[in-house]
């Protein structure tokens, strides 16, 4: 380990050479310059390429040879034959090693002003934080950047831009950086409202004419006014009588969230289990799960006698505690660390289960859980998601056309 240390120490104070080129892009300007550098035995210790609206920028940073100034007048020769700028920089050390404290900040807006994103970048430096990297991740229906800090701790950083994401009226996601960001793999939604627009109980209500009294008790327990449980009871009360054909046509004209498809679509693909866990009922969800794919679902189970909604719940209620004990009960069936879990709600019986997860996402949701939560979108898109987990939506759009091929 002395060995490897000392190795360490010695790289960091080696000399440096920084190479960097800037031009118009276009096939075989990377390969020419690193021909030229190729014939000097000298090492890459970093490099990185970026275009942007067909402008390149090239940085290569290589063991700085003994004398380079020859090789600087060789890659000015070769810059004015490729009409490029090339500038040559000598240091010491790796370009100095990323400060501690890395995090991934997920900027939304629709649309993204240059004003917003600059007070967001303000923020950053407010907190003596560093913008290492900004990548675009979607250029529609929203604009979504995704910029790498470090130098900040990340609880700090999300305190200070949730405030002003409020203020620029943008979303902004702060998540602490490194492996486990990568690492989620259970997708947990509540339904109503999130999954889907609306809430399937109104819609019930509806077809008893009971509409406006549901409606209201609905509002109140989402807010957290109301004991969950005691406002189901209360609304499915009025249900009473209603032919259980009304929870096919309910279901029949039942919309998703505009991206949900393409949400599960895309993280099938890449080995996500997904589970739905409802303050509803299990006559929507076990229909919906089939017809998405999804793997885990859990809802309360309204009792039918004679073709017929006996106003009555039938076993336990799937209430605010519920749902956080689903959560924990599909991550350990799906051999799933709780840390790499994400949760999606909107309303007050969906905290338990959003505080539980590795990543709470509060969509479209109320105040409250706006505030208790890791981060929230306010965008009606759920498959801006993908963005907070580095997924871009040029990402998405090749991988639906390679599918489309096969």
């Amino acid at each position: 380990m002395t060995g490897q240390a000392e190795q360490e120490t010695t790289a960091l104070d080696r000399p440096t050479l920084l190479v960097t080129l800037t031009g118009t892009d276009r096939p075989g300007l990377t390969s020419a310059v690193l021909s030229t550098l190729a014939g000097r035995g000298l090492d890459v210790i970093d490099a990185e390429q970026v275009v942007l609206r067909g402008r390149l920028v090239l940085g290569v940073l290589l063991t700085a040879p003994r004398d380079h100034k020859d090789l600087k007048k060789d890659l000015q020769t070769l810059a004015k034959s490729l009409e490029v700028e090339i500038d040559v920089k000598k240091g010491v050390g790796d370009n100095e090693p990323r400060r501690k404290g890395r995090s991934q900040v997920t900027v939304i807006g629709n649309p993204l002003s240059a004003a917003g994103l600059a007070a967001i970048a303000g923020r950053i430096a407010d907190t003596g934080a560093n913008i290492d990297r900004i990548s675009r991740m979607a250029r529609y229906p929203v604009t979504a950047m995704e910029i790498a800090v470090s130098g900040a701790d990340p609880d700090n950083l999300r305190a200070v831009l949730a405030m002003e994401g409020v203020a620029q009226g943008l979303d902004v996601a702060v998540q602490a950086g490194g492996l486990y960001r990568r690492a989620k793999r259970l997708i947990v939604m509540d339904v109503d409202s999130t999954l889907i627009q609306g809430e399937v109980i109104e819609m019930l209500a509806s077809h008893a004419g009971r509409l406006e009294e549901v409606a209201e008790v609905t509002e109140k327990a989402m807010r957290g006014e109301l004991d969950f449980a005691e406002s189901l009871r209360h609304r499915v009360a009025r249900l009473e009588g209603l032919p259980a054909t009304a929870l096919d046509e309910v279901y029949a004209a039942i919309e998703l969230a505009p991206g949900a498809r393409t949400l599960v679509r895309t993280l099938k693909r890449l080995g996500y289990q997904f589970a739905i866990v409802s303050g509803g009922f299990s006559q929507i969800t076990d229909k919906l799960a089939a017809d998405l794919g999804i793997d885990f679902a859990a809802a309360n189970v309204l009792e039918i006698v004679d073709g017929r909604l006996t106003g009555k719940v039938v076993g336990d209620i799937v209430d605010r505690a519920g749902k956080a004990t689903a959560l924990r009960r599909f991550a350990a069936s799906s051999g799933t660390p709780l840390s790499q879990t994400v949760a999606i709600g909107d309303g007050a019986n969906d905290l338990d289960m959003l505080a539980a997860a590795g990543l709470g996402i509060a969509f479209n949701a109320k105040p409250v859980v706006r505030a208790a939560a890791d981060t929230h979108l306010s965008v009606p898109y759920l498959d801006t998601i993908l963005y907070l987990l580095g997924i871009s939506r040029e990402e998405v759009e090749a991988a639906d056309a390679a599918s489309d091929l096969t």
